[in-house]
Parts: C-alpha cells; structure tokens; sequence
C-alpha cells in the first residue's frame, strides 16, 4: 500500500497537535497555583531575539490547519495573529484539532500535483501541495512545537517525549 497525501499531513499534523495540546495542558496544571506564571510562559522566550511562546504555539496551528486551508485554496502566506493568553492559545490547538478531524482523505488525496505558492511580501515560491506540505509546513510545525516543549520543559514543566509525540500511530 502507498502511502497517501493525507497520512503525510493531516494524520502527521493530528498527531503533533494531540502532543502540544496534552502538553499544553500539563503546563496549565503546574502553573494553576502559581499567580502570572502563565503570562509569564505566554510572553517567555528561549533567547531575546527570538519569537515568544504564544508566537510558537500560534505557528504550530498555523502550520497545519493553515497549510490544509492553504493547500485547498492555493495559496499560504505567513501570519502571526492569535491569542496571547493561555486558555486563548489551549482553544487555538483544539479548534485545529477539530478541524483536521473533518478533512477526508479523499479531499486530501484529491490535491496531490495541485499548484500552490506561499506568499511573503514580494516572494512568491511556486510548489505542488504535497511538496509544500512535507518540505515547509511539517518542519515548521516540529520546529514550532519543539520550541513550546522546550519552553514549558524549562520552567519546570514535567513533560517528556511521550507527551510531545504524541498517540503513535500503532499497527491496528
């Protein structure tokens, strides 16, 4: 058996997104009772120069539902909106989830060859969706949730690579 377009992207982002959702949500708990900690994570950085934790957790999103929306109409540009709360940024992923739960694989394997570009300013970089979905939004995504993890993982979190995998995908 091949394997499809949609076990490459949708089940992959699926998988990392349960991962920084379960996450998310053991920071939550160590921080309950620790007023501000988790204004504190949300504007935390691993470096001065480098993007805060809602920036991180804002791209995993935007790496994987937003390259699914991206790859069906064409085009993904870069953004950086979103909430900058915790629970704001906890909502964010499950609404991802949700949504990548409703794309079919049908619909998803229906796009491998389609043309897409990413869109940034004046760059414009021509790919088909499956080259687009494998070779920039799934490094992005693992980038971005690795860049989470590490952040709650150094105040204190205690996290460990089960929780950033995720549910494997195990032979049924």
């Amino acid at each position: 058996m091949a394997i499809s377009l949609y076990d490459v992207s949708v089940a992959g982002f699926l998988q990392t997104l349960t991962g920084v959702a379960g996450f998310l949500e053991k920071g939550r708990v160590h921080f309950a009772e620790k007023p501000g900690a988790l204004e504190e994570v949300v504007a935390g950085r691993l470096w001065p120069d480098m993007f805060p934790f809602s920036f991180q957790v804002i791209s995993v999103v935007h790496h994987s539902q937003g390259a699914i929306e991206g790859a069906r109409k064409g085009t993904f540009s870069p953004r950086a909106e979103g909430p900058k709360d915790y629970a704001g940024l906890q909502q964010l992923v499950a609404d991802a989830r949700t949504m990548l739960k409703g794309v079919t694989r049908e619909d998803m394997d229906a796009l491998e060859g389609k043309e897409m570009f990413f869109e940034f300013r004046d760059v414009k970089l021509p790919f088909t969706v499956e080259n687009f979905l494998m070779s920039f939004s799934t490094p992005n995504l693992q980038f971005h949730a690795t860049t989470a993890y590490d952040l709650l993982r150094m105040r204190g979190v205690p996290i460990g690579k089960r929780d950033f995998t995720g549910p494997l995908r195990m032979k049924k």
